[in-house]
């Protein structure tokens, strides 16, 4: 692990990219407002927006130490890099907008960075009490080991490596100035974490630093999102060939394995959906513990189906194009279309 100077106190850096989401910086900002302890700065970075979120900024411009920053639409990557570029701190953090702090966020942060630190990390994510049952079903579905593997950092069991993910990261400056920032590219949040761990920085998973992440999708939206990472794992093979685990291909064994079943079912018995429904009882069932209510447990059947055939869909037609037909990655203006749909 890295060896920090105490005497010289870390002043972190929180950097936000937002596009079209003026209602979400208010309840983000309004999370950072409640820390118990305020050692940071606010970098928050307008992406072209049609709808900016300038008046919510300015409505804590006395209260937080922040910076508004206005660009062009170049998409989240390079959002991120402009956020890092006005940056006063030392250590970085990065959040999505859509995602609400626990008032001891940073103090728990600080706890962790000063019993083991560390020069990158990354925590889970979860659903808030007043969260729709959509939401919470959407946030089981990327967080459940049934459905992700335990690989987002939010459960005890997982079957990868952990690479932190942009939602909830941070790094230390030094780590940007050598490895520098966020690839233009599918997964730049992984990317960037296995060039950090490559450069020889160190790595952790902060269970107690977790986040509220809202994810105000419907179940069109979401489908796109997670067909998009399941894109993004082939991007990822292409550049980084070793990073290519097994648990990342289980969604694209699910759609084969879904699609042979319902053949097998039409051509010879009906029985066979008989392995589909027991899949989905095992969703209701780890869901309804989790959460606590039939009505989420119901959804999140279909949360989680949506989960692992989006994903699994991205793969196989990423891995068809780019891997089998050997096409070029997406970026510029194909990728930040992809990300603002």
């Amino acid at each position: 692990m890295g060896i920090i100077d105490w005497t010289v106190e870390l002043k972190y850096s929180i950097i936000i990219p937002v596009y079209n989401r003026p209602d979400e910086m208010a309840e983000m900002l309004e999370s950072l407002d409640a820390q118990t302890e305020r050692n940071f700065e606010v970098v928050v970075v307008e992406d072209g927006s049609s709808k900016p979120c300038k008046d919510e900024v300015d409505r804590y411009a006395g209260k937080l130490e922040i910076q508004y920053v206005i660009k062009p639409n170049t998409g989240r990557s390079d959002t991120r890099n402009v956020g890092m570029q006005k940056a006063k701190g030392n250590y970085f953090l990065f959040f999505d907008s859509d995602c609400i702090l626990p008032p001891e966020y940073m103090q728990t942060l600080n706890r962790c960075l000063r019993e083991n630190y560390v020069d990158c990390f990354g925590g889970p994510d979860r659903a808030l009490a007043s969260f729709s049952p959509v939401q919470k079903a959407v946030n089981f579905a990327m967080t459940s080991f049934l459905t992700t593997g335990g690989i987002r950092g939010s459960g005890k069991v997982c079957m990868e490596k952990f690479n932190p993910r942009s939602f909830n990261m941070g790094f230390s400056r030094q780590v940007y100035e050598k490895v520098g920032g966020f690839a233009d590219m599918f997964g730049e949040d992984i990317d960037l974490s296995i060039r950090i761990r490559e450069a020889g920085f160190s790595i952790a998973l902060f269970q107690e630093a977790s986040v509220y992440h809202k994810r105000r999708v419907n179940l069109k939206k979401f489908f796109r999102q997670v067909y998009n990472f399941g894109q993004a794992r082939i991007f990822l093979f292409k550049l980084h060939p070793g990073s290519l685990k097994l648990v990342h291909a289980l969604p694209a064994c699910f759609v084969l394995g879904e699609l042979a079943i319902i053949l097998l079912a039409v051509l010879h018995s009906p029985y066979w959906l008989l392995l589909l429904a027991l899949y989905a009882l095992m969703l209701f069932f780890a869901s309804l513990i989790k959460n606590k209510s039939l009505k989420i447990a119901a959804l999140s059947i279909l949360t989680g189906f949506v989960q692992l055939n989006g994903y699994g869909c991205g793969f196989l037609k990423a891995f068809w194009t780019k891997v089998v037909l050997g096409r070029k990655l997406e970026t510029g203006e194909k990728l930040k279309k992809a990300y603002n749909k």
